[in-house]
This record gives C-alpha cells, sequence and structure tokens, in this order.
C-alpha cells in the first residue's frame, strides 16, 4: 500500500512516535488504522463479488477477476485521499482503483448494487468483531489478576473508606473482589452486544435494496455468511444505537478501570502507602526528586479512560440521525469508534500491568487502621451495647467516648473504659476484642468467596 508522506507527521496522540505506546496498543492500532481499514472496505468488496458471482448476479467470471484483483490491489493512499476530500467518502476511491486493476470489463461490476455506507459499515462491523476479542480478552485477564488479589487477602483487614473518612474495617481481597465483579459484568456485557452489534450492513441506497430486488435479501444473507457475520433484519444506515452501545460499553469499561487506578493512586499516597505500583527503573520517577515514585500507570488509566467516555458521549450525537441516509451525525462515528477502542485497549493494557505487579503492604494497612485508636470499629462496641440497652442509647455513650479519645489523644478502649454504662455491660476484655478490626470484617470474606465463584464459573462456561 503506497503510503503518503503527510502519514510520517501525524499530530494525533495514538499514532504519536513519543505518546503512542501510552495511548494505543499495537494489536487494537492496527485493526483501526488506515492499512486495517482498507484492508476490510477490500474484504467486503471481495466477497460481495464472491456471492454475487456465486449467485449468478454479476458473471462468474468478472466476479472471479474482481476477486483476484483485490487479492493482489496496492492501494494508492494518496490518490483515495485526494478522491475521499472530493467525494466526501473513501469507497469511490476505492472502487475505482479495484474497477481499473481488473481485466476487460469485469470492473464494471465491482460494487454491484452496493452503497459507500454498505461497505464502511461492515468494514466497522468487522473492526468490532477483532475488537471486541481483543477487549475480552483483557478482561479475562485482569479479572484473573483481581481473583488472585482478592483470594490471597481474603481476610487483610484494611480501612474502609466512605467520603475519604475511616468508615468501618474491610479486607484488601473484599476491595478486589468488589472491583472483580464490575469486571465480570463487563464480559457479560459485551458478550450480550455481540449479536446485536456484529450484523453487517447491505441495503443499497436507500436500504430496499431495489436495485436487486427480488433478490436482494438473498445476497445481504450470502454476503453476511461470507464474512462471518449475522444478517440485519433491517437496515440500520440511519439506526446508529448498536455502535452507539458498543462505544458506551468502552465507556463502561473504561469507568471501572479508572475507579480501580484511582482508588490505587491515592492508597499510594505517601501518607497512605497500603499498595504501590510495581518499582521498576525510572518508572514513575521524577526529573528532579529521586525519592517520587508516582503512580504513572494509574494516570495512563485515568486519561484515557476519560478520552474513552468522552467519545461515548460524541456517539449518542451519532444516533440523532435524519431520515434515510444522515447528514452529518455519522461522520462523528470515523472519530469516535476508532479513538475510543484503540483508547480502551490502552487502559486495559496499563490496567493488566498494574494488576500484574501491585505491592500490597498488609503492614501499613495494618498501621493505618490503629490511627484512629479503635474508632474504626466504634460500630461494633455500638451494635453490641444496644442489645443490651437499645440503640440509641448506646450510640450516644459511644460517641461520647469517641469524642473523648479525640479530645484527649487516648484509646477508644479507654475512653469507653471509663463509662460505668458501658463497663457494666461490656467489660475491658470485650470491648478489646469488639474493637479489633480482624474482628469486624463482616461478611467481606464470604463475599470475595461469592465473587470468585462466579469468575470460575464463567471460566468453565467460557
Amino acid at each position: 500500500m503506497k503510503t503518503p508522506p503527510r502519514a510520517a507527521a501525524s499530530a494525533a496522540l495514538i499514532d504519536s512516535a513519543i505518546f503512542g505506546d501510552m495511548f494505543a496498543t499495537d494489536a487494537m492500532r492496527d485493526i483501526f488504522s488506515n492499512a486495517g481499514t482498507v484492508a476490510r472496505y477490500l474484504a467486503v468488496e471481495a466477497a460481495l463479488a464472491r456471492v454475487q458471482g456465486r449467485l449468478g448476479i454479476v458473471p462468474a467470471a468478472a466476479a472471479e477477476a474482481i476477486v483476484a484483483a483485490i487479492d493482489t490491489l496496492d492501494i494508492d493512499i494518496e490518490a483515495l485521499r485526494i478522491s475521499a476530500n472530493t467525494v466526501g467518502y473513501p469507497i469511490v476511491g476505492i472502487v475505482n482503483q479495484i474497477a481499473e486493476a481488473c481485466p476487460g470489463d469485469a470492473g464494471q461490476y465491482v460494487h454491484w448494487g452496493a452503497t459507500t455506507q454498505d461497505i464502511m459499515d461492515t468494514a466497522v462491523v468487522l473492526q468490532l468483531r477483532e475488537a471486541f476479542d481483543l477487549v475480552q480478552a483483557a478482561l479475562s485477564s485482569i479479572s484473573g489478576r483481581l481473583g488472585t488479589l482478592a483470594e490471597s487477602h481474603r481476610d487483610t483487614p484494611m480501612a474502609g473508606r466512605t467520603h475519604l473518612q475511616h468508615a468501618l474495617p474491610v479486607s484488601f481481597g473484599y476491595k478486589c473482589a468488589v472491583w472483580q465483579s464490575a469486571v465480570l459484568r463487563h464480559r457479560d456485557r459485551l458478550d450480550g452486544l455481540r449479536p446485536r452489534a456484529l450484523q453487517g450492513q447491505f441495503a443499497g441506497a436507500s436500504g430496499t435494496l431495489a436495485s436487486l430486488h427480488p433478490r436482494g435479501l438473498e445476497v445481504h444473507a450470502a454476503l453476511m455468511r461470507d464474512l462471518g457475520l449475522l444478517e440485519a433484519p433491517c437496515p440500520w444506515h440511519s439506526m446508529r444505537d448498536s455502535l452507539a452501545e458498543a462505544v458506551n460499553l468502552m465507556g463502561l469499561i473504561s469507568g471501572t478501570l479508572s475507579k480501580v487506578a484511582t482508588d490505587v493512586s491515592i492508597m499510594m499516597m505517601t501518607e497512605i502507602g497500603e499498595v504501590t505500583e510495581e518499582y521498576a527503573a525510572g518508572r514513575g520517577s521524577s526529573s528532579t526528586m529521586p525519592q517520587k515514585h508516582n503512580p504513572i500507570l494509574c494516570e495512563m488509566i485515568i486519561g484515557t479512560g476519560r478520552i474513552v467516555r468522552q467519545n461515548a458521549a460524541l456517539m449518542m450525537e451519532a444516533v440523532c440521525s435524519d431520515f434515510e441516509r444522515a447528514t452529518g451525525p455519522w461522520h462523528t462515528e470515523w472519530h469516535a469508534i476508532p479513538q475510543a477502542f484503540v483508547n480502551i485497549g490502552a487502559a486495559l493494557a496499563h490496567a493488566d500491568d498494574l494488576l500484574a505487579n501491585l505491592a500490597v503492604h498488609p503492614r501499613r494497612m495494618a498501621d493505618n487502621l490503629a490511627i484512629s485508636r479503635g474508632g474504626i470499629s466504634a460500630e461494633a462496641v455500638m451494635m453490641a451495647l444496644g442489645a443490651k440497652i437499645g440503640r440509641k442509647s448506646a450510640y450516644a455513650l459511644v460517641y461520647r467516648a469517641v469524642r473523648a479519645a479525640q479530645d484527649r489523644a487516648i484509646s477508644l478502649a479507654e475512653a469507653l473504659g471509663e463509662i460505668p454504662e458501658v463497663t457494666a455491660h461490656l467489660p475491658h476484655d470485650r470491648l478489646d476484642a469488639l474493637l479489633a478490626p480482624a474482628n469486624y470484617l463482616g461478611h467481606s470474606g464470604d463475599i470475595v468467596d461469592r465473587v470468585l465463584t462466579i469468575a470460575r464459573e464463567r471460566r468453565a462456561e467460557s
């Protein structure tokens, strides 16, 4: 394929020689690259000629010549660029180059009965099929990494936080299981999406296949079988909900990955230090501060995720189409779909790297649990005392003790031990047991087990 000189001067981050690997993976970039897109245009045109020749819609010899020409065709990208800028779409230029490469009059049968959007839409669906496989494989790997962390730290106590404050103890395994549960749902969503999103398009100029009547639907069915796609019951030239659903699912996935990255980056704070990204030479370092170990993978996940979600919103605009063929909304997809999928590919790769090498620090988790001098387990005392004197009265007594402990910088156990109404029902050894964070993890371990069971069942089904 002939490459124009301007390709070397890309202004897009995903193609940048400097930043490209932060925002894209080679596998996903290849699918949506110029070469990948043109290859799928050609694959659809070849399949159309093949099935029409087989069905006798066009002469069999012409169909064979078209397929042979496509197999050896070296698309002139510069000529295609000029044509696309003139026409507004790339397919006329593609068809012209195929026709010129065909011997005799075979070229007149290229693109028979099709319309530009048929080829472009079906090519996008072929790209989505491959992209879905990459996303599903990445989600599977990430789920496995989270499952390993959840199982390893099923009973590792740490501070649960609400509104950025200590709430109640949880286990780190529980936190990982909560993350994993969302990943498992995304895998199910992706499976459910495939039948809707992987329907090819072949409907002709206004969607009625009038130029091929009465055999248009027959050609449609044969074309989709040849390409391994599903048949669309009716045209979707101006009904873009399935593509919007696909990109918005990538937005949901990016949101989950960003949530994990946000949690990890906060837990990496010097003042918290409960987990850290992998220590590797130069990873997350500063140009001037030797002590820095920045959450660089988290930053890339969060950054790419925001781009994905903005493109998901842009795809919603593409749904607002007019009549049988849109005047503009379609063009927004040409940006939003490749951008969203290339960026989610990068976010998934960074998340997999992050979780594969995450360092967990149980001792620091224990130190942070002790910061409140027992305050994080105040609810445990309140509930035990409430069973004796009523919840409202118990809350008032424990609240008084918490305030006293904070004001006087003593432990909650000491403050509670000074209140006769408390010790009358809860002796000191009982208070100590209630205030131990490891004794108030609730169903953290059971929840981990349930999520791991779902993950195992999902693997068995796969």
